[in-house]
């Protein structure tokens, strides 16, 4: 199995193979091809943040990234987790916007009081 600094650099790999091929081609297709592989970078690294914070738990969180803003989406535990996701993906360089979409899942007693989400 490959390792996740692995896939990162093979996927790297093939976005710049894949610029120095449109060499040719004008400079909006060449900026749009250079913010997909930047956001690709900044997705990657931000779930690498969270993956890694393991106090936290917070390997189930799905990340996508648009022009350098970060999506969150997913559900986490607490409120804590969901706070302490965002700390981390504003983080990383490149972020400029972030929305955090992350629910926080109620506990079977929170749902017996009235408290469900």
């Amino acid at each position: 199995m490959y390792s996740r600094t692995t896939m990162v650099g093979v996927m790297l790999g093939v976005g710049l193979t894949g610029l120095v091929a449109l060499n040719g081609c004008d400079s909006t297709t060449e900026q749009s091809i250079l913010q997909k592989l930047r956001d690709a970078s900044i997705s990657i690294d931000v779930q690498k943040k969270l993956t890694g914070d393991r106090p936290s738990n917070l390997p189930r969180i799905d990340v996508e990234t648009e022009a350098g803003v970060v999506n969150l989406n997913g559900v986490v535990q607490t409120e804590t987790q969901r706070a302490q996701a965002e700390r981390l993906a504003q983080a990383v360089e490149g972020v400029i916007g972030l929305n955090n979409n992350l629910q926080v899942q109620s506990s079977q007693a929170d749902v017996e009081k009235g408290y469900g989400r």
